[in-house]
């Protein structure tokens, strides 16, 4: 399927979110970046966040309806997330779609028996807990949305299944990337339990390995174009969509 068909697909099965407002944390660039322009396509507004603004601005100049917070957002910190929010909802009153793309850079040369723990345990402090805390932080503006997603980032490197990068076959490199995005699938399976009789949807999508780098595509990356229709996807969902699942390409992912 070409990356075109794929993203027809991908949108003939959700519905349109026309008016709503979303955060994508981690945009100033890379797959991020292009969540908030398709979602932006899609006829939402879209409010990007980053650890640096100005970067962020220049980023989305010229995209349509997509915007940057001028506030930088840092999700292991408390008091950026209460920031971020309260600006969110002064400058757009409400809160439908939240995507949770900020994450560290996995460290492809670590190993499970080389890893340096200090640096592990500040790549679990970004994708797990502040992941955790960008969303339940969240849950005040997008409980009064008449219907909110959450969408989080992971990794098949966090998954049992992945024939090519998951647990049991990558030899146990990566290994703070990859157990990191195991706690955060984890974390997706219990948010969506706690929330099961709200209608606050939660899923976590893998976007496959995706050309965020230069040279990436070269070493077997789809470009980032391919890779966000399947955020877009869990982020517009119907009401009675799945909740607590691990997609990829809007197609189950085993954890």
């Amino acid at each position: 399927m070409t990356e075109k068909h794929r993203s027809d697909a991908l949108v003939s099965e959700t519905i349109s979110r026309d008016g709503t407002v979303a955060l994508v944390t981690g945009a100033a660039h890379g797959i991020g970046l292009e969540v908030a322009r398709q979602l932006a396509q899609r006829g939402i507004d879209v409010l990007v966040g980053a650890r640096d603004p100005g970067k962020a601005a220049a980023a989305v100049r010229g995209l349509d309806r997509v915007s940057a917070l001028p506030v930088p957002l840092d999700i292991t910190d408390q008091t950026s997330v209460d920031l971020v929010l309260r600006t969110v909802e002064e400058t757009k009153g409400r809160l439908d779609i939240l995507v949770n793309n900020a994450a560290a850079h996995p460290d492809h040369d670590e190993t499970v028996t080389s890893v340096d723990l200090e640096s592990a345990a500040r790549v679990v402090q970004v994708d797990l807990f502040g992941t955790w805390r960008l969303t339940i932080s969240a849950l005040p503006l997008l409980r009064r949305a008449p219907g909110p997603r959450v969408v989080i980032v992971s990794s098949g490197a966090g998954s049992h299944s992945d024939d090519r990068y998951g647990l049991a076959s990558a030899g146990g490199a990566y290994a703070s990337h990859a157990i990191g995005k195991a706690a955060v699938n984890a974390l997706t399976s219990a948010l969506a339990a706690g929330l099961a009789d709200t209608p606050v949807v939660v899923n976590a999508v893998c976007p496959d390995v995706t050309a965020t780098v230069p040279g990436a595509e070269a070493r077997g990356a789809r470009p980032v174009e391919e890779s966000a229709p399947g955020i877009v996807w869990a982020a517009t969902l119907p009401d009675d969509g799945p909740r607590g699942g691990f997609f990829r390409d809007g197609k189950p992912l085993g954890w």
